[in-house]
């Protein structure tokens, strides 16, 4: 009767993930908060130019600026990343899936004149808002110039936590 216990697990598993923010977490919007007040407009949830079925979380269209405010679990943060025990090679892929994903979008805006600005959930707002604030204040004189903000080097999947 193992299967039908699967069947309630995965039920229930996958009802948790329906409920899961994909936009307007808490960091997000403290962000946008702080943003906002200090006279930076931008758009929300904005579908990625050139990139189907990709959006970024915060984005300044005019000076071509996106941010994303990764969250640890889902992005692989290498301070705090862990790994679910259940079903646990499916969800290493889906992980590992999710991280080469974000590197490919990051090379695509930047191969497109974009700047990319990453930042963990984590991360201090005031950390957050000034690699925002630098990449939108500083020359345009380099274009592709990458990422700002924290690396996000990916966590090894031999790492998992036990």
């Amino acid at each position: 009767m193992s299967g039908g216990s699967e069947t309630l697990a995965a039920s229930a598993s996958s009802a948790r993930m329906a409920r899961q923010a994909t936009r307007d977490t808490a960091p997000e919007m403290a962000l946008r908060r702080a943003l906002f007040m200090a006279g930076f407009r931008y758009r929300v949830d904005y579908q990625l130019p050139g990139i189907p079925r990709r959006r970024a979380d915060i984005v300044f269209p005019k000076q071509r600026v996106a941010v994303f405010v990764d969250g640890c679990f889902w992005h692989r943060c290498p301070d705090h990343a862990t790994f679910p025990k259940t079903n646990a090679e499916w969800w290493r892929a889906k992980l590992a899936r999710n991280w080469e994903r974000d590197r490919e979008t990051d090379q695509l805006l930047i191969a497109n004149g974009w700047r990319v600005v990453r930042v963990w959930e984590h991360e201090s707002l005031a950390d957050a808002l000034e690699a925002v604030r630098h990449s939108l204040e500083e020359p345009r004189e380099e274009p592709g110039r990458g990422v700002v903000g924290r690396p996000h080097e990916q966590r090894p999947v031999e790492q998992s936590v036990s």
